[in-house]
């Protein structure tokens, strides 16, 4: 070997193994920075951001289909006071109250079976005054043969039905009011002067002007002299035809339009409009009663039921001077009655 020249040296085994430690380190690293990346790529996926939701504007108007396929003002017909909600959370209650039982109506402020009253229908004042009105009307009807027989017998007939029903209401009238000792007695008599009314003949003449006679004893405090005659127990069916309670419903309708034009006329003629619900509210309930012409039709119940709800919400929202929810009420009766007419029409 010469000198001067320098020998290549190779590495020895400690440095070998240690170079090929590392290598291994470094590549297990990597692996592993590799597995976790992928283990969290399919726990986690990326977040995919979504466009924002462009709503539609609110129509400037609804159209008439819209506007009577919900109610204008919910208040109107709901009953009761509103419920506490928090207080019930609070109290770990239910925050509402239990759904009704099927076929109990929410809005029914009537009730029913053993609890009906007929003062929450009608007042005793309403019934006593609707009286005292028709009694003006009958003595125009048959003061003379000749107008009786000349149409006032089709007054009288509607007269005495409506006569007729208030006393059958009284007789039944959970409170104290006006002749109720008499009301069984009168209700007979009425009725059978407003079925036999249907023509003007000499005979329904006469026994017209024999119970107006009658009614004037009782509104001198005086009892009726005839007696009625009766061989079977007594239906709300022989009270009154169904025509003739719907000529006294159309009148009721007309009287409760004025009150309702604006809030003005609403305070000028609060008790007219008063008057006429309940007296809406009255034959709604009597017209469902056992026996009476389509009774046992489900769908006339369900509008007669409708229309005395909707005169009883309308009744209380008269109570309470509350102009708009007497005016929803309203419209509720009357789309009662229209869809009815639709269907029925005497």
């Amino acid at each position: 070997m010469q000198r001067g020249i320098s020998q290549p040296r190779w590495p020895s085994w400690r440095a070998a193994v240690r170079g090929s430690a590392l290598t291994f380190v470094a590549v297990a690293a990597t692996l592993g920075l590799g597995l976790a990346a992928m283990r969290d790529a399919h726990a986690q996926p990326p977040a995919r951001s979504r466009p924002p939701i462009r709503r539609a504007a609110a129509p400037a108007s609804w159209d008439t289909l819209v506007q009577r396929a919900f109610e204008s003002d919910a208040f109107a017909i709901l009953e009761g006071p509103r419920p506490a909600l928090g207080a019930a959370r609070a109290a770990g209650g239910p925050a509402v109250r239990p759904a009704e039982p099927a076929g109990v109506s929410a809005a029914s402020a009537v009730p029913t079976g053993d609890g009906f009253k007929w003062s929450g229908l009608v007042s005793a004042d309403t019934l006593t005054d609707e009286i005292k009105d028709i009694k003006g009307v009958l003595a125009a009807a048959c003061g003379k043969a000749g107008d009786f027989k000349g149409g006032g017998y089709e007054k009288a007939r509607k007269g005495f039905s409506a006569i007729a029903l208030c006393f059958g209401v009284i007789a039944a009238y959970d409170q104290d009011v006006r002749w109720q000792k008499d009301a069984a007695t009168a209700r007979d008599l009425f009725a059978r002067a407003g079925f036999n009314c249907k023509v003007g003949t000499d005979q329904s003449y006469a026994e017209a002007k024999l119970r107006l006679d009658d009614l004037q004893a009782l509104l001198d405090g005086n009892s009726p002299k005839a007696k009625a005659e009766r061989d079977s127990d007594f239906q709300w069916s022989q009270v009154a035809a169904r025509p003739a309670l719907m000529s006294r419903l159309e009148e009721a309708e007309q009287a409760i339009r004025p009150a309702i034009a604006s809030k003005a006329d609403f305070g000028t003629h609060l008790d007219q409009f008063m008057h006429a619900v309940e007296i809406v509210a009255v034959i709604g309930e009597v017209i469902i009663q056992p026996d009476f012409e389509y009774h046992d039709d489900d769908t006339y119940v369900e509008y007669a039921v409708e229309m005395r709800d909707a005169a009883v919400a309308a009744r209380a929202a008269a109570d309470r001077k509350d102009y708009e929810a007497a005016r929803a009420a309203i419209g509720r009766l009357e789309k009662s009655c229209s869809t009815c007419h639709g269907d029925y029409r005497s």
